[in-house]
């Protein structure tokens, strides 16, 4: 293999870009228009144009073209599309996973419940849809046999309510997959999620590299993952590696597969529920724990070498967990965000490993999925594991758009999660901002009040500057308006009476001591907004007495104070306006903003779409000022 084409994007694509540049294999990438600047383009030795990630015949024609060897997948998108695998098959290119006629048997949940069944593994106990509902054993699962994500899945607690909930989710898999069939199966309420990593290559050889906990999930969407499993016993890791290197035997797998199990808390018994085909978004705590590196095996695989290791080779070696980062309000409804990153800051150190696609003033649309990035700390047992990932996502600093890093910060902390008795329903029971508290704001506050003070403070060219200069005297003390005001005596040493030490302050980062407590946090301070990202969190506060309801003007150029949203757009070039005229509006920071003209004239440039992205700055309306108009 000389030449790979990664069909993906993100922090998948650099991920595979990492090994496969380590290994000398010359790298492409495939991007849409939106992405043309993208990381994963930037960081590909060659980088081609498709209309869509999900365009098959785009994507094989790009590998064709480029003179790619084999095409990686990634997850999501294309991975586990038989379809494509059957393209790329026709025109004789390689996939980095198993052939379309595993994807097919293994696609779907019911062919692969048979298949299970035939190599000895445990499967869930299931009803027959001629059955009289009547007679199921409540509750029980209805899900749609192609697909997954948890879409066309409904839990239903009474026979009364099975065919309402049977018809919603065979709307929901048909809307999704182009495919109604159900299964009817017994649910768990109490269970663990586990999965187990295969390797097998071309030569007969199959080998699991231990399993991993994925139990942390919110509506079926896994959260947080681990390795190894924190509760299992011996006899049940036993059974669920051996079940699964036996379902890939039995199925004739090649390359990287994960093999998923529901652990019955109640009954200690363990059940098969699908297989993925291909490499899993959490893989890297099994890279931390056996040292070996997955993607470098798939590629060996997929290049005819058999596996470099047996299952002896096979060691554990401590304990790793991985958060997920998406670009969602957890505390605000787990609602999806969209906008511009203004300073973003992923942490680092022993034990700490980032895979991200996210850098500082990088825009973030609602066209992909919101995962940004992963945060993994590894560590020689599970708590001391946990704790890094507490470091680690409290150094995890995202500004100018609102992640869930804060939220997964609160839920690694929480008792439930270092005793791990978070099964798969847990996060679906709690009240998120209570069970999983939401971080306060008044340390944030402090932090940015202090940090606008000492700005203002650094300007010393008049008399009259904002913090009370006066000539032969200390300076007074600041009022800074946010959501309230906020009184910076910076000669004193406090905010609103409480003491601060500064330790340091240099490139956006507040070291100080506040309080008696060391607290370093992130601190970006703007004409209109102040954020600051303290464990995790990103605290957003406003001038209101800067804002108003318009934005202010200089030239004639409306420009977005923030990021946002544009909501309406009323005026077209040409168009003559009068001072104060409504132009647009947007929505910023959960704010409506009302964009007005600041003087009479006329419109010459409309940037402004409605639905569109727009970062902090960019220019939205310009008016040209009518000549011999008073103003």
């Amino acid at each position: 293999m000389k030449s790979l084409l990664v069909a993906n994007r993100g922090e998948i694509a650099l991920r595979v870009f990492r090994t496969a540049q380590r290994m000398s294999i010359h790298t492409i990438a495939i991007h849409t228009d939106l992405d043309a600047g993208a990381p994963h383009v930037v960081a590909a030795d060659l980088a081609m144009r498709v209309d869509s990630y999900l365009d098959i015949d785009a994507v094989v024609a790009a590998a064709r073209e480029s003179g790619a060897d084999a095409v990686h997948p990634g997850y999501g998108f294309l991975s586990e599309r038989a379809a494509f695998a059957r393209a790329l098959e026709t025109a004789g290119i390689k996939l980095v996973g198993p052939s379309s006629e595993v994807m097919d048997k293994m696609g779907r949940k019911d062919a692969a419940r048979e298949i299970a069944l035939a190599a000895g593994v445990p499967v869930v106990p299931a009803y027959s849809l001629d059955d009289d509902p009547s007679t199921f054993a409540y509750p029980v699962l209805v899900k749609a046999a192609a697909g997954g994500g948890g879409k066309g899945m409904r839990i239903v607690r009474a026979a009364a309510d099975f065919v309402e909930s049977m018809a919603s989710a065979k709307r929901e898999a048909s809307s999704a997959f182009g495919d109604d069939t159900i299964l009817v199966e017994k649910y768990v309420q109490s269970g663990r999620h586990i999965e187990v990593q295969v390797m097998a290559d071309g030569h007969g050889n199959v080998v699991h590299l231990f399993e991993r906990d994925c139990s942390t999930q919110r509506r079926h969407q896994k959260v947080l993952e681990e390795a190894p499993a924190p509760t299992i016993t011996d006899a049940q890791r036993q059974q669920v590696t051996s079940s699964a290197v036996a379902l890939a035997r039995e199925v004739g797998y090649e390359n990287a597969g994960t093999v998923e199990f529901l652990l019955d808390a109640d009954t200690g018994e363990t059940y098969f529920l699908e297989m993925n085909t291909r490499l899993q978004v959490e893989h890297p705590v099994t890279e931390m724990v056996t040292g070996l590196d997955l993607v470098e095996l798939q590629l060996r695989v997929a290049d005819g070498e058999p596996l470099p290791v047996s299952q002896d080779d096979v060691r554990l070696d401590g304990h790793a967990i991985e958060a997920r980062v998406y670009a969602e309000d957890s505390f605000g409804g787990f609602l999806p965000q969209a906008g511009a990153t203004s300073i973003v800051r992923w942490p680092s150190g022993k034990g700490v490993r980032v895979d991200h696609a996210l850098e500082s003033n990088q825009v973030v649309s609602t066209a992909y999925d919101p995962m940004l990035g992963k945060v993994i700390a590894h560590g020689p047992d599970r708590e001391s594991a946990r704790q890094a990932l507490v470091a680690a996502l409290d150094d995890t600093s995202i500004l100018g758009l609102t992640t869930n890093a804060g939220f997964l910060r609160a839920l690694v902390a929480s008792d439930e999660f270092r005793d791990a008795a978070i099964d798969t329903a847990w996060l679906d029971r709690v009240d998120i901002g209570t069970d999983v508290p939401a971080p306060g704001d008044d340390l944030p506050r402090l932090l940015v009040s202090w940090v606008s003070a000492m700005i203002t403070s650094m300007d010393r060219g008049h008399a009259f500057q904002a913090d009370g200069f006066r000539l032969g005297g200390p300076p007074a003390p600041t009022l800074v308006e946010l959501d309230r005001p906020v009184v910076v005596d910076r000669a004193a040493g406090t905010v609103d009476g409480v003491p601060v030490r500064q330790l340091s302050a240099d490139n956006h980062v507040l070291d100080a001591i506040v309080d008696g407590r060391r607290v370093r946090a992130v601190v970006n301070v703007q004409p209109h907004v102040m954020e600051v990202a303290w464990e995790g969190q990103r605290h957003v506060f406003v001038r209101p007495d800067r804002l108003a309801d318009t934005v202010e003007v200089g030239d004639g150029s409306i420009t977005a104070p923030m990021p946002g949203t544009v909501l309406d757009v009323r005026v077209t070039v040409g168009q003559e306006v009068a001072e104060g005229d409504v132009l647009g509006a947007m929505e910023a920071m959960k704010m409506e903003l009302t964009l007005k003209a600041p003087f009479a004239g006329t419109i010459s440039e409309v940037d402004a779409v409605v639905g569109q992205q727009v970062s902090l700055g960019a220019t939205l309306f310009v008016v040209e000022e009518v000549e011999g108009v008073d103003q």
